[in-house]
């Protein structure tokens, strides 16, 4: 009996001292509580905690992958798509992180939404197609001055994908073509531009010099001439047809 009445307070010490020691890896940290007041941020290693005295929370310091489910948005330009984004954060600030909000990696996913949202409906269709990298560093430094204030730091924003309906989509595929057709008609033109440039700068050329014209003459005969034609086409001179008509 006295046996029993002395190995069960041995044990309920030995029990109460196991329960003390925690083991926090290198990653985390304990944020410890004193009959419910902060006390102080402990860890990597072992950590003393004393039972019913102290409490601990574990914090993660890796950083955090958040899928931001699609989000319903409608352009500046009255277009309605749905976009899905990644955001990249870790805590930098345990006490912060629990002290100032409650449950920080929901906190951090609604206010990821609801920016997400607020910012792209700021720009066009053709803006969030095109320049993602900019609208991704908007997101990310608006995410990540608001989450300072609960020691967490926002290191990458990405979007995913930019969704849009089977109208829209045959819309931009009508837009694209007839781009395509205007540069066609606009390369054309300046062709067409240059050609007459340079045939001005040739006329200018071969009306300095008659014989030069003669000679290009001979050269179009050459053309057109094959081995097997019996017809013979000689050029008629230009100043023997201006001494006709004064004749």
């Amino acid at each position: 009996m006295t046996f029993a009445v002395v190995l069960v307070p041995v044990l309920a010490a030995l029990f109460l001292l196991f329960y003390s020691f925690r083991v926090l890896r290198e990653y985390e940290r304990g944020v410890v509580f004193m009959l419910g007041r902060l006390w102080r941020v402990k860890g990597p290693g072992l950590v003393l905690v004393i039972p019913f005295v102290q409490q601990m929370v574990r914090v993660d310091l890796r950083t955090r992958v958040l899928d931001v489910p699609p989000q319903d948005v409608i352009s500046r330009d009255n277009v309605s798509v749905g976009v899905n984004a990644v955001v990249y954060f870790r805590v930098i600030d345990p006490e912060k992180a629990i002290i100032q909000v409650e449950h920080f990696n929901e906190a951090t996913s609604q206010l990821a939404q609801t920016t997400l949202r607020s910012v792209l409906g700021q720009h066009d269709l053709d803006e969030m197609l095109a320049e993602r990298s900019k609208l991704n560093a908007d997101i990310q430094h608006i995410l990540d001055e608001q989450t300072d204030a609960w020691g967490i730091k926002v290191t990458t924003v990405e979007l995913k994908h930019v969704d849009l309906n089977e109208t829209m989509i045959r819309a931009i595929a009508k837009q694209a073509e007839a781009e395509r057709i205007r540069r066609a008609k606009v390369i054309d033109a300046e062709g067409e531009l240059q050609a007459a440039e340079k045939l001005a700068q040739a006329g200018q050329i071969l009306a300095q010099r008659p014989e030069a014209m003669q000679l290009r003459y001979l050269t179009g005969l050459q053309n057109i001439a094959s081995e097997r034609s019996s017809t013979i086409v000689f050029p008629l001179p230009m100043d023997l047809l201006g001494k006709l008509k004064g004749a």
